[in-house]
């Protein structure tokens, strides 16, 4: 029962293609789930089996942990990584090995379809009618062959674009003069990797050397702050007669965390499933994965139909069984109704739609990486993104350097030179803003003046970054100097002191104090003023501050950014994309909104958001969502169209709110701070230039960071969403008025309305015709608003227009009888003739009908392919009476004055199809 219920999601689980219609797992949703926290919580140690291996290279020094895995410190050669790859299998967590080619075919050939063919085949056999059973072979070949063809290409083309965005590691190679990059899924135990700031870890592994490594595993272990990683054991570090669990070991790296800072080299020690992220996604996916809500919809419609024919089928069988008296041929009548009413085809039609809209997506530089995530994007009504590289230009300069009372000095730019230099974290925009400044290098005599000594890494509660560096002095450390850079507010929070105006720059010299003033009130105030006039002026303003130290400290922590000197700011030019004004136009013609969350000052927004068109008169400030519930922020959040100074927590909190209040909400990022809110959201858009782990989070990736880009992706989402609720509508309306028509004959006639091979033909060619669908045109009107996925209205929809084809069923029925006198037992070929052929034509012109709520053909029309399956179709479906294979399927040729008849019926089945279609349009909408 449970497999007829979820019918599309069992489809998907044969063919092993649920990986396309599913996002894939991040650490932190795997530790928050469910079904995990009782038997793995994160906080504890994982299987003993698992954390030995670990525990050894931790406890190994570098030598002995290379020569564990028999590797080296430069890693493997290719041909000995490929045998271990070929030995381990891929580095995925959840990894689902292809269908064998011939799996995939008996599956697609197994179905109610090909069996009852089948049958008939058989009885075709031992009735002594070979030629009947080869007709039937060649049908069964042909619909198993459709379905082969088409999920071939369906899975190719969804693999080729999960591929396209597939995040890749660094790995050493001998002798190569160069680091290289291969795909994460091909690294084996026993590579040598490169992490720097930014990158996802990509396996469990052994930290052989680094530099100021910082990596946030919150997840993992529930440490807010990132984690800095040695070289060393932990046990080393605490001492003998101590002992660290894995988790605790500050020289293992976990696959699914993330560097925020640093570089490092690193010995892969488990990937895939005997990760620790591999294990917590066994335990996730042991227990059956409820299905989404793309799934449960398209379920939904199956079960209807699957219902629907358990109520029929058994009074079609009894009904002809008892009137007839030929049970045999009233059974398998039955299980041909049964059959045109399975929506077998339906999950291949969906994934084939879905899949080459897909391919249309990354012909406008738009990747999906899980093909439902189609019907979100076309859905979306709010889409909330960063201003970064969206409204403004990718490209950000240095506008002024100034000191704390508003006077440009060059003190200012070198200190924050200095900063950008010797930070290790991911440099932005800014940083890199200030390091086009090469001429500040060649003047601070960097390499002979200067060494890093250590670092504190930016984090989104502090806001704030430093470095640390020594002034040298004939080679020997004079003293040191902690420079701190990050947000106004943040770092003026660390300050007591701040520079005065002087015209000599006494901060490099190291010889006597910089002059300094305390910060009190007034001071205060007027740097405020400073920085707000900055903002004015629609400047991205940082602040830079000071503190000069003893040379023998070696390392620092937060606790020291205290007791700092404010030096001034540095201001950026960040100016709107020429683009953006229009972009948003398009979006808000196409029914989404647009709303900003930023962690930028509010000022500077608000100025950008001005530029570009964006209607906004109050700013939500992330102090304000701190002090909310989450009823006040589901108002807020629909009244504000920008928001400020937010943390990733208020990104993730202000969108879920927002789904909370009905809405279909993409987000769009691409920086470290974005993941929990791209998995928040309904739709996750990220850029192919994003870090590895807001890369990994998103559905959706576009090769462009560009709204227009977003926007043409929607209307092609919607227009593949369109197609697909195109064959959905089709098929449950055709095949409810296909089973009205077969109750009304078979309580009437004396014979049987169609046989069942004739009724099996018909499904099969109408099947065929409807391969169109996923290249057919959509009206514009029907994409300018976003589209939901309303499984009831379905339901509503077979109906209203089932019993019209009906209607014309039984006018043919009338007309056959009576006017054609195929009123006999003797004379039932020509009556099932002439509907196999009125049956086939109406089925296959309904599909022009409801494609469009215009006028089909003279307002609308359809695709080429759709139109030439459609006249290819028809046809066939008139010549099939009149052909040499007539005999097989027991038709017959019918009078030239039937078909004068069948214009008549069409004409009539298309007009009442229109006039009913502008009465539902008037009491329900179209979509």
């Amino acid at each position: 029962m449970k497999a007829l219920q979820q019918g599309f999601s069992t489809f998907l689980r044969r063919r092993r293609a649920k990986r396309h219609f599913e996002r894939r797992p991040l650490l932190d949703a795997l530790v928050a789930a469910p079904t995990v926290a009782p038997t793995l919580p994160p906080t504890t140690a994982p299987p003993a089996a698992f954390g030995q291996d670990l525990l050894t290279a931790a406890r190994s020094d570098p030598a002995q942990a290379l020569a564990r895995l028999q590797t080296q410190a430069d890693g493997l050669d290719a041909a000995e990584a490929a045998r271990r790859l070929t030995r381990d299998g891929p580095n995925e967590v959840q990894h689902e090995p292809p269908l064998p080619g011939w799996l995939r075919l008996w599956r697609c050939y197994l179905n109610p379809f090909n069996l009852l063919l089948t049958a008939l085949a058989l009885l075709s056999v031992l009735s002594a009618d070979a030629k009947a059973a080869v007709v039937i072979g060649v049908m069964v070949a042909l619909s198993t062959g459709i379905r082969f063809v088409q999920e071939g290409r369906s899975h190719r083309a969804a693999e080729g674009l999960r591929a396209l965005v597939s995040n890749t590691a660094t790995v050493l190679r001998p002798g190569q003069p160069a680091p290289q990059e291969i795909p994460v899924r091909a690294l084996v135990a026993g590579d040598v990797v490169a992490l720097s700031a930014g990158d996802m870890v990509p396996a469990d592994c052994r930290v052989l050397t680094a530099r100021d490594l910082f990596v946030a595993q919150a997840a993992m272990t529930g440490e807010s702050l990132p984690v800095e990683k040695f070289v060393q054991c932990a046990d080393a570090a605490a001492g003998p007669g101590t002992t660290a669990g894995v988790l605790e070991q500050r020289n293992l790296v976990f696959m699914g965390t993330n560097v925020t800072s640093g570089t490092a080299t690193a010995l892969v020690v488990a990937t895939g499933g005997r990760s620790y992220f591999g294990t917590l996604a066994a335990h996730a996916t042991a227990t059956e994965t409820t299905p989404n809500a793309f799934q449960a919809g398209v379920n939904s419609v199956s079960w209807l139909l699957i219902r629907f024919a358990a109520v029929m089928v058994p009074i079609v069988f009894l009904v002809n069984g008892f009137t007839k008296g030929d049970w045999l041929e009233a059974f398998l009548f039955a299980l041909s109704v049964a059959v045109g009413l399975t929506p077998e085809m339906l999950p291949m039609i969906v994934t084939t739609t879905l899949a080459k809209g897909a391919v249309r997506l990354s012909s406008k530089q738009v990747v999906v990486k899980r093909l439902d995530a189609i019907q979100n994007f076309g859905a979306m009504d709010i889409l909330c993104t960063d201003k970064t590289g969206t409204l403004t230009q990718d490209k950000i300069a240095l506008a002024r350097h100034a000191d704390a009372y508003g006077q440009d000095t060059e003190e200012v730019l070198h200190f924050a030179y200095l900063n950008s230099h010797y930070q290790t974290g991911l440099k932005n925009l800014l940083d890199r803003a200030v390091l086009e400044r090469v001429d500040v290098a060649a003047e601070l005599q960097l390499h002979e003046a200067y060494r890093k000594v250590d670092e504190i890494p930016f984090d989104f509660e502090r806001r704030r970054m430093s470095v640390v560096v020594a002034a040298l002095v004939n080679g020997q450390d004079h003293h040191h100097e902690l420079v701190c850079k990050g947000a106004v507010e943040e770092v003026l929070a660390a300050c007591t002191q701040v520079r005065t105006q002087e015209p000599v720059d006494a901060s490099l010299d190291g010889d006597r104090p910089m002059p300094t003033l305390p910060l009190d009130a007034a001071l205060l105030a007027r740097t405020k003023a400073v920085t707000a006039a900055l903002n004015a002026e629609g400047l991205r303003v940082v602040a830079v501050a000071l503190k000069t130290l003893p040379p023998d400290q070696t390392t620092y922590s937060v606790a020291d950014e205290v007791g700092l000197t404010l030096i001034g700011y540095i201001a950026f030019l960040d100016p709107p994309k020429e683009t953006a004004a229009p972009a948003l136009q398009q979006l808000a013609a196409h029914g989404i909104t647009v709303k900003v969350l930023t962690g930028d000052n509010d000022l500077v927004t608000l100025q950008v958001c001005r530029q570009v068109g964006l209607p906004a008169t109050a700013v939500l400030l992330g102090a304000q969502v701190e002090a909310m519930d989450d009823a006040a922020l589901q108002a807020a959040a629909e009244s504000h169209s920008v928001f400020a100074k937010l943390s990733p927590l208020h990104k993730e909190r202000i969108v879920r709110a927002l789904r909370a209040g009905g809405h279909v909400v993409g987000f769009m990022g691409d920086g470290i701070n974005d993941a929990p809110a791209l998995r928040a959201a309904d739709i996750g858009i990220s850029v192919d230039s994003a870090v590895d782990i807001a890369k990994e989070a998103a559905d959706i990736i576009l090769l462009e960071k560009s709204l227009l880009v977003l926007d043409e992706g929607v209307v092609e989402g919607r227009t593949t969403f369109c197609n697909m609720l195109k064959y959905i509508r089709m098929t449950a309306s055709s095949n409810f008025g296909n089973v009205l028509s077969v109750l009304v004959a078979s309580a009437f006639l004396p014979f049987l309305p169609m046989l069942p091979l004739q009724l099996l033909v018909q499904n099969l060619l109408y099947d065929i015709g409807q391969t169109g669908i996923p290249f057919d045109n959509v009206d514009p009107e029907l994409v300018a608003k976003p589209l939901k996925w309303n499984p009831s209205d379905i339901g509503r929809f077979m109906l209203f227009f089932g019993p019209i084809s009906s209607l014309f069923d039984i006018l043919t029925f009338s007309v056959m009888w009576w006017v054609f006198a195929a009123n006999s037992v003797a004379r039932q070929t020509l009556f099932q003739s002439g509907w196999f052929v009125v049956g086939l034509l109406t089925q296959t012109l309904v599909v022009h009908m409801v494609r469009t709520p215009r006028l089909p053909f003279i307002q609308s029309h359809a695709a080429a392919p759709l139109m030439a399956m459609t006249l290819a179709i028809m046809a066939l479906g008139i010549w099939l009476p009149l052909g040499p294979l007539a005999s097989y399927f027991r038709l017959e040729a019918l009078p030239v004055a039937y078909y004068g008849w069948l214009v008549a019926i069409l004409l009539g089945y298309c007009t009442l199809t229109t006039g009913m279609k502008r009465l539902y349009i008037r009491r329900y909408g179209w979509q």
